[in-house]
């Protein structure tokens, strides 16, 4: 009996993922819990494991195949004590495919497929005769009955000589291996590199080509706003300075980025209204500030959650902050590690950038970006003197969130930044 190994979903929200690689091959035994591929999705890559246990019978879905709906066939498993187990056409599996991307009814009387590309189910010969792709489509245009026919193919097989058709004077296609990507929609010219210039020019990993449909929808569909706060960090560096004494004993260390989230979660608290998501018809207020932290990663950039950032104290920031970027950049993150979030912080002052303008995360309103603290002349206690200044530059969407409402975050957010204590309480 065959057993069928299917995509995962790895997440709630997950519709496709790629098959970067399988770690069987054919004639390997499988058992419960063995790691048999590697699923890339959006978010990171992860490691399939066998739910069932057999002999590898067929890999349906080779290595590197993109945007495979879950739920599709990747793999047969043979039960150990079956002798044979008959093969699936390819061509099966990429009409199960087409079927799973096609449009919703209401759209099909809108698109004329040709008869020529439609797809049939021919697996279901499998069980009764052998039969090539081309020639299970042939009988089934046809209405010959298979079983009348003695096919002249390797082993008994049918294929199209055995109707005695005429041969067609076209030259034959060779089927290509199965695409899994969907119709993609119409986007901008892309222009070749100048001539004689040398270039390397490489595939984008899975990864590459989510970040760039999700931040190109971002700026075509979402209203984005932009506000700026200058922030004396003085204060903030001073604390943190003291807080690292305290904390050391523990092995705990505080970074700029741990204290800026905690003052990015008291204002979302404090001005609840910008604490939210649009939702088409609907407004949703969130009673808990869960940060999405960019960590920078070899090809892309992930965004692992930390959650209840308005309940955790400094330290806890701290050591779970340490740890999703750990996982992250070891290509560990799990689906709960990334998944949700009320807002997004991306923090590039380690690179000494004197100021950003960040790219809302959909679906989430708004998002926090934060520079490096630079030494300029700056006012303080009614007095000139040099300062350590931060811009902090929040983009905001304006179907959620108005002027009034960001500006009143801002001057919070700032409040916080350069009196620190008050994060603490």
């Amino acid at each position: 009996m065959a057993l069928e190994l299917k995509m995962p979903a790895l997440s709630p929200t997950m519709e496709k993922g790629t098959l970067a690689k399988w770690l069987v091959k054919p004639g390997d035994l499988v058992k419960v819990g063995d790691l048999v591929a590697e699923i890339e999705t959006d978010k990171a890559t992860m490691e399939f494991e066998a739910d069932a246990e057999g002999i590898m019978a067929q890999i349906l879905v080779p290595d590197g195949s993109e945007c495979v709906p879950v739920g599709t066939v990747l793999a047969l498993l043979s039960d150990e004590s079956a002798v044979e187990l008959a093969p699936v056409p390819v061509s099966a599996i990429a009409g199960l495919v087409e079927e799973a991307m096609s449009p919703p009814a209401s759209a099909a009387k809108a698109i004329a497929v040709p008869a020529s590309t439609r797809s049939f189910p021919h697996a279901q010969f499998a069980d009764k005769v052998k039969v090539s792709p081309l020639a299970a489509r042939i009988a089934h245009a046809r209405g010959i009955d298979l079983s009348a026919i003695t096919g002249s193919g390797p082993h008994g097989r049918i294929v199209r000589a055995d109707f005695g058709l005429p041969t067609s004077s076209a030259a034959p296609v060779a089927p290509g291996p199965v695409s899994f990507a969907p119709k993609p929609a119409p986007l901008a010219v892309v222009a070749p590199p100048p001539a004689g210039v040398p270039v390397e020019t490489v595939k984008l990993s899975g990864m590459r080509k989510t970040i760039a449909r999700r931040l190109t929808e971002s700026k075509q569909t979402v209203p984005h706003f932009y506000l700026t706060a200058r922030c004396n960090l003085d204060p903030l560096l001073k604390l943190r300075g003291e807080l690292n004494v305290s904390l050391e004993s523990r092995g705990i260390k505080l970074s700029v980025n741990d204290m800026l989230m905690k003052a990015l979660a008291t204002a979302l608290v404090a001005v609840p209204d910008a604490n939210v998501q649009f939702g088409g018809d609907v407004l949703h207020r969130f009673g808990r500030v869960d940060i999405a932290m960019a960590v920078a990663i070899d090809g892309g950039l992930v965004t692992p959650v930390i959650q209840g950032v308005d309940t955790l104290s400094l330290s806890a920031i701290a050591l779970k902050a340490k740890e999703l970027a750990t996982k992250a950049r070891d290509g560990k993150l799990t689906p709960e590690d990334y998944q949700g979030g009320t807002a997004s912080l991306s923090n590039l002052g380690m690179f000494g950038i004197d100021e950003m303008v960040p790219v809302i995360n959909p679906p989430q309103a708004l998002i926090m970006g934060t520079a490096a603290g630079i030494k300029q002349p700056w006012n303080v206690d009614d007095t000139i003197q040099l300062a350590i200044v931060m811009a902090a530059t929040a983009s905001f969407d304006h179907r959620a969130i108005d002027g009034a409402i960001a500006a009143q975050f801002m001057r919070v957010f700032k409040e916080l930044v350069e009196s620190p204590m008050m994060i603490l309480g």
